[in-house]
């Protein structure tokens, strides 16, 4: 199977979008096409196409819209210092959907379709990935339940997408390092439950706790886990690690409640190609707290596509709030941050193979 192509009718004039580049943000500026396949019972995948990006027409009982079967990824293209363009990793990110979808019911897209529609709509519209410092192209593939009824069971009929977001940095505080607020009125996910799938419902339970974080004047916040309120797991969409004076590091192990973020796992190769003692196991909040008081922990810093690597300087909750190292970003967070940006953009080896070169 292959994805039709239908130009759109009339693309934003080069000089428009030239300047929309030039301070994109983060998720505002879209590009001119999309990616649309179906998928049904008795016909599976189907009318795959590049088309000119445009609103939806839904009719009001389509399912996701009463039962949230919905699954997403996040990724981004590149472009190299020679102008060609590239994707990190992205059979990883085909794998994780088809975990996202086994976990919501939902069929599971070939990775060849996967990629195949990645690929295609990053070579039409290449010309909107920003040339500035930290610019990229963001990708956002997803997949709805689309059948029109109303009645709990998995849906019969599903709409596959991919539109692409013209992005620079995440976080826009200018701040050396983000400030987190640890919930304890509010968890993320539970044991059983669909934390470790890509699914927009993970996402809608975070917002709350996020906005309390920002109100009370954090970047973020960071969840514990349901059962006792005591182990860390993860932020609102991004993994943590924690880098001790010794040169250990320790991120939360993958138990079924926490995403398996592809930066996480990327950055776990990268500490072990180095040598590093890395253990993926529990991490208590009051430990966090008297290691980082005592000295011990150095270092935390949060991972995830679109924000890389990002440094943790405070921690605060209703019982006590403290600072991590001097505050500000970290030798070994700075480091593994440089060797990844690096990696995707070609600037260092890559060892194990993680670049796709599109041109």
């Amino acid at each position: 199977m292959t994805f039709a192509y239908e130009p759109h009718p009339s693309p934003v004039a080069a000089s428009e979008r030239d300047g929309r580049l030039v301070d994109p943000g983060f998720g505002r500026v879209f590009t001119d096409h999309m990616v649309t396949l179906r998928w049904s019972e008795g016909k599976g995948w189907h009318d795959g196409k590049v088309h000119a990006r445009a609103p939806l027409q839904m009719d009001p009982a389509s399912s996701v819209l009463h039962y949230a079967q919905e699954i997403f990824e996040g990724m981004k293209a590149y472009r190299l210092d020679d102008g060609t363009t590239a994707l990190f990793r992205p059979e990883a990110n085909a794998r994780r959907f088809q975990d996202s979808a086994r976990r919501m019911a939902m069929p599971e897209l070939p990775e060849a379709l996967f990629l195949e529609s990645i690929e295609r709509l990053v070579e039409i519209d290449r010309d909107w990935i920003p040339t500035i410092e930290g610019g990229s192209l963001y990708l956002r593939p997803f997949m709805i339940a689309s059948e029109v009824f109303l009645g709990v069971k998995p849906s019969s009929e599903y709409l596959y997408m991919v539109i692409a977001s013209s992005v620079g940095g995440y976080f826009k505080s200018g701040a050396p390092a983000v400030s987190l607020w640890a919930t304890r009125d509010f968890t993320r996910a539970a044991p059983g439950g669909t934390g470790a799938a890509k699914c927009g419902g993970n996402y809608a339970a975070s917002l709350a706790a996020q906005h309390d974080a920002i109100a009370r004047g954090h970047d973020q916040v960071v969840f514990l886990d349901a059962a006792e309120r005591r182990w860390i797991e993860e932020l609102g969409g991004m993994n943590i690690f924690f880098v001790f004076e010794d040169g250990s590091v320790v991120t939360p192990p993958l138990t079924g409640t926490i995403l398996p973020g592809i930066t996480r796992d990327s950055i776990l190769t990268l500490l072990r190609d180095e040598g590093v003692a890395v253990r993926e196991e529990p991490y208590a909040i009051q430990q966090w707290q008297a290691d980082a008081e005592s000295g011990r922990l150095i270092e935390s810093f949060a991972c995830g596509t679109a924000a890389v690597v990002t440094p943790i300087g405070k921690v605060t909750s209703t019982e006590f709030a403290f600072t991590v190292g001097s505050g500000g970003p970290g030798q070994m967070t700075q480091r593994i941050r440089q060797r990844l940006v690096d990696i995707q953009r070609a600037r260092a080896p890559d060892p194990h193979g993680w670049l796709k070169r599109l041109d």
